[in-house]
C-alpha cells in the first residue's frame, strides 16, 4: 500500500521514477475512460481493465481471463514502465479494480507495485490536484515481465483445495440468492464466504493489519486460496491478506469459469459448518 501523503511526497521528489496508473472500472460501468478524462491525478495513465488487464471473455476461461504475458508486457511498456520503476495503481472504488493491476504486475515480476489507499476520493479529500483531459503518452518503457511470481490455482485446484478457499463475492451471490452475470448461482463446494467489501473501512480504505488478520484468522486455518466472480475483486482479497501477512493463491477463472462447466457442482446456502 501507499498513502496519499506518501504518494504526494514521492511525486514531488522524483515523479519520473513513479508510474501512476488509473484503473477505474466497475461491473456495469463502462465509462472508466470518461471518468478518467473528467478528472485524474496528474501524470496518471488510464488502464483499461477489459482490454489490457484481461484476455477476451469465454465460457472456457471466464469473464476476465488472465492476459497473455506478451500482451501484458506490451501494455506495461506503453504505460512507461521500466525495470526498477515504482508503480502506483488507483481507482475510485477502494482498490477493487486497481488490485487487479497490482496483482498482475506482481505476477509478472514487477517488484514494487503499490495500491493507493483510498484511491482518488482520498486524494481529492486531502486536497490533491486533479487534472482533466488526456495525458501525453509517456516514453515507452522497457520492463521485461516473467510469469508465475504470484501463486495461482485452476478449477481442479479449487475443487480439491486442501486448506481455506475464500469466496470474495457478496454474500447473496455466494448463497445463491442472486446471480446477475454468471450462468449458475451458488458457490464452489467447501468455500467460505468472505466478501471483499469487508476489507475496507467506511471511508474506502483498507482496514488495519490487526483488523484484517483477525478477520481472516476467523475463517479457519491452512493454505489460503481466493476466487470471486471473474478474478478481479479476488485480487483485492489477496492484497488484504498480504497486508495481514498471509500468502494466498488466486483462482483467476473464478465463478464465471466454474459455473460455465456443467460438470462442476454448485453449492447453495450458507457456508459449511
Amino acid at each position: 500500500m501507499i498513502s496519499v501523503a506518501e504518494l504526494a511526497d514521492l511525486l514531488g521528489q522524483s515523479g519520473g521514477h513513479v508510474r501512476l496508473l488509473d484503473v477505474r472500472w466497475a461491473l456495469g460501468d463502462p465509462d472508466g475512460p470518461q471518468h478518467y478524462l473528467d478528472g485524474h491525478i496528474p501524470g496518471a495513465i488510464f488502464v483499461d481493465l477489459e482490454t489490457e488487464l484481461a484476455d477476451p471473455p469465454s465460457a472456457a476461461k471466464g469473464r476476465h481471463p488472465m492476459p497473455d504475458l506478451a500482451h501484458l508486457q506490451k501494455c506495461a511498456r506503453s504505460w512507461g514502465v521500466s525495470d526498477g520503476d515504482m508503480v502506483v495503481v488507483y481507482d475510485a472504488t477502494g482498490g477493487m479494480a486497481a488490485a487487479r493491476a497490482w496483482w498482475l504486475l506482481r505476477w509478472g515480476g514487477v517488484a514494487d507495485v503499490r495500491i493507493l489507499d483510498g484511491g482518488l476520493p482520498a486524494w481529492e479529500q486531502a486536497g490533491g490536484k486533479i487534472v482533466t483531459g488526456d495525458e501525453t503518452a509517456p516514453p515507452p518503457g522497457s520492463v521485461v515481465l516473467s510469469p508465475d511470481n504470484m501463486p495461482t490455482i485452476d478449477a481442479d485446484g479449487a475443487a480439491g483445495w486442501p486448506g481455506l478457499l475464500l469466496d470474495a463475492r457478496a454474500g447473496e451471490r455466494y448463497r445463491g440468492e442472486v446471480e446477475p452475470v454468471d450462468p449458475r448461482a451458488g458457490h464452489i463446494p467447501g468455500a467460505v464466504s468472505a466478501p471483499t467489501a469487508e476489507n475496507l473501512t467506511a471511508a474506502g480504505q483498507f482496514k488495519s493489519l490487526p483488523e484484517l488478520r483477525s478477520r481472516f484468522e476467523g475463517f479457519g486455518s491452512g493454505p489460503v486460496a481466493v476466487y470471486c466472480g471473474s478474478g478481479v475483486t479476488a485480487a483485492h482479497q489477496v492484497a488484504a491478506l498480504a497486508i495481514a501477512g498471509i500468502d494466498a493463491a488466486l483462482y483467476p477463472g473464478s465463478w464465471s469459469q466454474w459455473s460455465n462447466d456443467p460438470k462442476r457442482p454448485a453449492a447453495i446456502g450458507a457456508e459449511p459448518a
